[in-house]
């Protein structure tokens, strides 16, 4: 049973209104407002080049070879003249972590500006918004052709949209497709349909995945499946430069003429025009505060810069800044999670490049004959046969000469040189002779060197033992 008292004293703390909020509630589209200023200019300089390499890198060619193929068939992953095996996979695990690790510097520092300026997420939404603005107007004539009922103008108008976004989702998919199957090929073949059912079927997923992405999803991969919008608050600190608005500046907010006196009014800056929330991408409204939808794209800046220079205010009312520079401090660039970020990097940059400029493109492994531990020669001497796997992991064919070091008199039996192309794998089966007065054990530990005759540098070393008779 229920005390009494506790419910009189819920009762008289409910409120009066009770709000809902559905969890499952239908997406509202977000019509931006176009937008242009410093910032939108500076994302020309960082999207586009990178756009540009994505679309281009696979045409480039080096020695007759596409300059970045990852020939997953041959287990081969060329990048710009460099052939890299899975054997090399640590090197690929370095470097995302060197990755992650730039991202952590860049993120205390400068908040999300990988997200406004650089993610393929942003870049290519920013081109499906152009293209929408191009066929369908601006955000007023976009809001007006949904709420129409459909005509010849609307279905034209929609379909030269979606026959864009198409286009360019296609090239997307088929120019991600071109990075793990020859591109010359594969725009022959899908262009003559002839082509393999694997290269079509990757090409309509990721042409697919880049028109839902770009143009349907849009703020919901940032918001709802982006990781990155979780955790980055973890590594903000009060001095981490993020877009904010200046509320001890624009408050109180309100309407006014040009020319009225702001102060006589008791107004702030801010004019409440909502341009900010306007070409917001996420559709967040930046005056509520620091928000993680915010993708720190700084449009919201260049729009709210442009109405105060209509006004005749200073700018920065919406600017890059930081916790403590609002509250009247100032911002410390030089502190120990900066420091400890940037040390890191440029200690395993140094480690990595040391790595890849030390990489030696051969491999060689010994497995001794387990079947035979050794045979007696007419003669008295010992034999042990091996199996060699060579592996040119060089883009160029190279001679090689074998040779074993350890036992005094030891001789292989048959070939010592061999021919391998690039990229080529042989197995080679060798006898090893020595006489047993030069054995001083049943088991003598020997190494086999394979050296490049044209590239003395191109050396590979493994060891293995040679067994005799107790």
């Amino acid at each position: 049973m229920k005390d009494p008292d506790v419910i009189e004293v819920v009762q008289e703390a409910a409120p009066a209104e009770v709000a809902e909020l559905d969890l499952y509630q239908k997406r509202e589209k977000i019509y931006t407002r176009k937008i242009e200023g410093f910032y939108q200019r500076l994302r020309l300089f960082t999207g586009w080049p990178l756009l540009l390499g994505y679309y281009l890198l696979p045409w480039v060619s080096i020695d007759g070879r596409q300059a970045v193929w990852f020939d997953l068939p041959e287990r081969e992953f060329h990048i710009f003249g460099l052939t890299f095996w899975p054997q090399d996979f640590p090197l690929l695990a370095f470097l995302l972590i060197i990755s992650a690790y730039s991202l952590f510097a860049v993120t205390v520092s400068a908040g999300r500006v990988w997200c406004g300026y650089t993610c393929p997420q942003t870049v290519w939404t920013s081109i499906f918004m152009w293209i929408e603005q191009k066929t369908e107007g601006s955000r007023n004539q976009r809001i007006k052709l949904d709420t129409a009922p459909w005509s010849a103008e609307k279905v034209a108008r929609k379909g030269a949209k979606h026959a864009g976004w198409f286009f360019v989702a296609f090239m997307t998919g088929m120019t991600f497709v071109g990075y793990f199957y020859p591109i010359r090929e594969l725009v022959w073949e899908l262009a003559t349909f002839s082509t393999g059912k694997w290269q079509a079927l990757w090409t309509v997923f990721f042409t697919l995945a880049t028109y839902v992405n770009a143009g349907w999803m849009r703020e919901q991969v940032c918001k709802f499946m982006c990781p990155y919008a979780r955790f980055q608050s973890v590594m903000f600190d009060r001095d981490t430069l993020i877009v904010s608005y200046d509320p001890n500046r624009g408050e109180p907010r309100g309407s006014r003429k040009r020319d009225a006196d702001r102060g006589a009014l008791g107004l702030g800056d801010c004019v409440d025009c909502d341009l900010c929330v306007q070409v917001c991408p996420t559709g967040i409204d930046i005056r509520d505060g620091l928000q993680y939808e915010c993708i720190g794209c700084a449009l919201c800046i260049d729009a709210c810069d442009s109405i105060m220079d209509k006004m005749g205010y200073p700018r920065g009312l919406i600017r890059y800044t930081s916790e403590n520079e609002l509250e009247g401090g100032s911002t410390h660039w030089l502190r120990p999670r900066v420091i400890g970020y940037v040390t890191m990097l440029i200690v395993m940059v140094a480690v990595f490049s040391y790595n890849v400029a030390s990489r030696i493109p051969l491999e060689m492994t010994v497995i001794r004959d387990r079947n035979q531990l050794f045979v007696e020669a007419a003669d008295g001497a010992v034999e042990n046969i091996y199996k060699l796997h060579l592996v040119n992991m060089d883009g160029n064919p190279h001679t090689f000469t074998l040779s074993v070091d350890g036992i005094d008199g030891a001789e292989l039996l048959g070939s010592s040189r061999y021919n391998l192309e690039g990229g080529e794998v042989q197995t080679i089966s060798l006898r090893v002779r020595a006489r047993p007065e030069t054995l001083s054990a049943p088991s003598t530990e020997m190494t086999f060197t394979a050296v490049a005759e044209d590239m003395p540098s191109l050396r590979a070393v493994a060891e293995s033992r040679f067994m005799r008779p107790l």
